[in-house]
């Protein structure tokens, strides 16, 4: 990928989307067919949606640098936030037909203990995925010199480290405070579980990114800190 204006907007373009539809799909459950600790393992629908914000902000990185990718992450904060509004805003408004209204209470109405987990767990968790992806990168070029042969590094650490992140603090608020299974013993093992099962599954769809960041970044022209050029 070239690195041009419009080949930016058109990766934020992609990010944004993925973010907002991970937020609409995220009440959908889909069975992995693998049971973890004796009980079936399900994960959001977001799921899919959310590992491709990661690789567009690691390739945001890689190619236009840590300042743009964390200007992504901002503006897409913004755009959760402007995409939650919309949605409440739309539920509120008299409705033509009371079955269509449920169907969207059903789909879209939002638990604000899950939007508020939500977006704490975004904005943690693509905040270190930037910080961590530039850390290993920037230490990789001055053992190095380049960037050849290493970017696997950067994208699978920061990208690995940050569901981690993602994975605890969504589940912890949403879960754990807002069904109060933090707060009950009995919950505990059921909490943890969660967390270890869907962060195995976020670990895996972070690995299967790394042939797409290769092919959009192994031709490009990439910047080296001006500090680490020889």
């Amino acid at each position: 990928m070239k690195k041009t204006n419009s080949n930016l907007i058109g990766i934020n373009m992609i990010f944004v989307v993925a973010l907002v539809i991970s937020n609409v799909v995220t009440a959908k459950l889909f069975a992995t067919g693998i049971n973890f600790f004796g009980a079936p393992l399900a994960l959001p629908g977001a799921a899919l949606c959310y590992a491709i914000t990661f690789l567009a902000t690691d390739v945001i990185g890689e190619i236009w640098g840590k300042e743009e990718a964390n200007r992504t992450v901002r503006w897409g904060f913004v755009g959760q936030v402007l995409a939650t509004i919309l949605i409440v805003l739309t539920q509120k408004l008299p409705a033509s037909d009371p079955e269509a209204q449920a169907a969207y209470d059903k789909l879209l109405g939002q638990n604000w203990i899950f939007v508020i987990g939500s977006m704490v767990a975004y904005f943690a968790s693509q905040s270190w995925d930037v910080f961590f992806f530039h850390k290993l990168r920037d230490k990789y070029i001055a053992k190095h010199g380049d960037t050849a042969g290493g970017r696997w590094i950067w994208n699978n650490g920061s990208t690995m480290t940050s569901q981690i992140i993602d994975t605890v603090l969504f589940i912890g608020i949403a879960f754990g405070i807002g069904f109060g299974w933090l707060f009950d013993p009995a919950m505990h093992t059921s909490l943890v579980s969660m967390m270890i099962g869907q962060y195995l599954l976020k670990f895996i769809l972070a690995a299967l990114d790394t042939p797409f960041f290769y092919l959009l970044t192994g031709k490009a022209k990439v910047k080296v800190p001006e500090a680490q050029e020889a």
